[in-house]
């Protein structure tokens, strides 16, 4: 098996892809790209078995079809040094050997059997819909931060997509902190709902370009599929029920604050330094058009105080935050103006972007922190 591929192109779609792989695989083939020719295409796929990401390069040359498994950090280490020239592999269909062949030398390394890689599973009976690459990446950035952690809890160390005939939602959540992104762009024939994994979403965050291309979303109860220029991922969805959000949403909201999101945060940023390092608790105290930003630690006679203007409606309120949380999420929105929503301060307060897109909307809820007087 022979076929001719720019080291360029095949160095850009290796790389593309070469997020899947993981530094320790229970299977040694997962340390290899499958390299598949098939009608003048280069079709290869890597692996971790919970998600497989494949790309397609055209060839101008290839004498006939053929697998072979090629070790992944061995050829990327290779490809790298190359400046951009054709190269020709030349594949030993009983040894599984590879000749690499530059302008200037020959290089040889052991490949292994493509039969043993893992079969990419298929998707039946799908569900379907296209939204595009900027709205995923949007959506992705926007709620991947407030995942969980905890391994109890698998369902809240993914992001839920939520689809209906009006939206598609996306809500994550680690029980401190939660968002709500809703695109009013994109439907669904029919409602339902699936939970995705970390790594495959930071997966399509890396490859997603932010333009109107339109991106492929097929999707059943097992696996969910993404389809984006010549790059297609295929992951395992996790299992189980997400919890009930909307109940924890708090409806009534009187108290509302209008502020510059940049002037919050640098002073949040500033104030924090002070405050307790166990506990990161920032203080604000809001009265007529006027914010107190203040934090202490007592153990170190630590302390801190600003005063930002604000506009201001409902009733002087006072209540605590963890600085890291705020922070966290002013800097994943990009309006220049929030809106922060309080009820009570042992309520959770929403922050919501003011002005932006019409077809998005974002809402993130933080918990708050019990204040010692």
């Amino acid at each position: 098996m022979k076929f001719i591929v720019s080291s360029t192109v095949l160095l850009k779609q290796l790389q593309s892809i070469s997020g899947v792989l993981n530094t320790n695989n229970t299977l040694p083939i997962l340390d290899n790209f499958l390299f598949k020719i098939a009608d003048n295409k280069l079709v290869v796929s890597a692996s971790d078995l919970e998600t497989t990401m494949t790309t397609e390069i055209e060839l101008t040359n290839s004498d006939k079809d053929g697998t072979v498994a090629i070790p992944a950090r061995f050829i990327l280490d290779t490809l790298k040094t190359f400046a951009d020239e054709p190269l020709t592999f030349t594949v030993d269909e009983s040894s599984f050997g590879i000749e690499m062949a530059s302008s200037n030398g020959k290089f040889k390394l052991t490949g292994f059997n493509g039969e043993e890689f893992p079969r990419i599973p298929s998707i039946e009976k799908a569900s379907e819909l296209e939204i595009k690459s900027e709205a995923l990446g949007n959506a992705i950035n926007k709620t991947l931060f407030a995942t969980g952690n905890d391994e109890l809890r698998p369902v809240m160390s993914g992001v839920m997509f939520e689809l209906n005939e009006e939206n598609l939602t996306f809500v994550s959540t680690d029980a401190h902190k939660l968002v709500r992104y809703r695109r009013l762009d994109v439907q669904a024939d029919k409602a339902s709902s699936f939970i995705m994994p970390k790594k495959p979403l930071n997966l399509l965050k890396g490859i997603l370009d932010g333009s109107d291309e339109m991106v492929k979303v097929q999707y059943n109860n097992m696996n969910a599929y993404f389809e984006f220029n010549n790059i297609q991922l295929i992951c395992r969805l996790i299992d189980g029920t997400y919890p009930n959000y909307e109940a924890v949403i708090p409806k009534e909201n009187n108290n509302v604050l209008t502020i510059d999101r940049k002037s919050l945060l640098a002073s949040v940023k500033r104030v924090s330094i002070f405050s307790n390092k166990t506990t990161h608790q920032v203080r604000l105290k809001i009265s007529g058009s006027e914010l107190n930003i203040s934090a202490e630690d007592l153990d170190y006679s630590n302390e801190a105080k600003e005063r930002l203007t604000c506009q201001y409606s409902g009733e002087d309120i006072e209540i605590g935050f963890n600085s890291r949380f705020l922070v966290e999420m002013l800097n994943n929105l990009t309006s220049e103006q929030v809106l922060l929503k309080l009820s009570e301060p042992n309520r959770a307060g929403l922050l919501i972007p003011e002005g932006g897109d019409e077809n998005e909307e974002v809402l993130m809820l933080v918990m708050p922190v019990m204040l010692n007087h």
